[in-house]
């Protein structure tokens, strides 16, 4: 029986450190799985980097700087709007007489629809 006792002692010994060894196994694991975590969130992070300063340096050499492209922006208004003040200055003479012609030369007809 004592035998027995022990044989049982040995196997429990046995499965508490088969035990430990798997939650430490588990434990590692679950560290390595972090550690690739971080790693890969790191490596993420750093390829988003160089993909947005790629993008800037792009942007800079087709389009150019914001500051340059808001200057041209204004320069092309105020170009348009010279040539409407121009185009305004040259027509409004004529303008003016068209409207005033149509507003003095009524010529008064009745309705199609009205009936006699």
């Amino acid at each position: 029986m004592t035998n027995q006792s022990q044989g049982i002692q040995q196997l429990l010994a046995a499965e508490k450190v088969a035990a430990d060894k798997v939650g430490e196994a588990r434990k590692r694991k679950t560290r390595r799985l972090k550690q690739a975590k971080d790693e890969a969130t790191e490596e993420i992070e750093k390829y988003r980097q160089e993909r947005e300063r790629q993008f800037k340096d792009f942007e800079i050499q087709h389009v150019g700087s914001r500051e340059g492209v808001a200057n041209r922006i204004d320069k092309d208004a105020k170009l348009k709007l010279e040539e409407m003040t121009r185009a305004l200055a040259s027509n409004k003479e004529a303008v003016i007489k068209d409207v005033l012609r149509l507003v003095y030369d009524i010529e008064p007809k009745l309705h199609k629809n009205y009936r006699q």
